[in-house]
């Protein structure tokens, strides 16, 4: 495993949220290995062929992922039904609460074949 996510990982103060965010980018990285970690816009994310799968960012009550604005329409039933908070991009976990890891390969499993055939780092905007 790449840990590119250590240094991200040090500034989170909080050993528990620090520990669980930890969880979840390894699951991540070992559930899906041919996905490409990085750091960009301060957060992690994994791409596909270079487009953007899921990105992670830490508060201080929640970490929160985002899958672009197509998941809260196809998941928003599913994020309600579990009890989490959602806005226009992302989906945030409060770090008392078990991480939804079926959601979440959900989540990267419909943007990985959503985006088989996307050559843009972003989905290009409907018209």
């Amino acid at each position: 495993m790449m840990a590119f996510y250590d240094d991200y990982l040090a500034k989170i103060e909080n050993p528990d949220h620090r520990q669980k965010m930890a969880k979840v980018l390894r699951w991540v990285e070992e559930r899906y290995p041919n996905l490409v970690g990085k750091i960009a816009w301060n957060q992690p994310m994994f791409t596909d062929h270079g487009t953007f799968i899921i990105g992670f960012s830490v508060a201080q009550k929640h970490f929160a992922f985002a899958g672009e604005d197509e998941i809260i329409a196809v998941f928003g039933p599913e994020f309600d039904r579990l009890g989490l908070s959602y806005g226009k991009k992302l989906v945030r976990v409060s770090f008392d609460q078990e991480v939804p890891y079926d959601l979440l390969a959900k989540v990267i499993e419909y943007n990985i074949a959503d985006k088989q055939d996307c050559q843009t780092f972003w989905r290009p905007r409907a018209k």
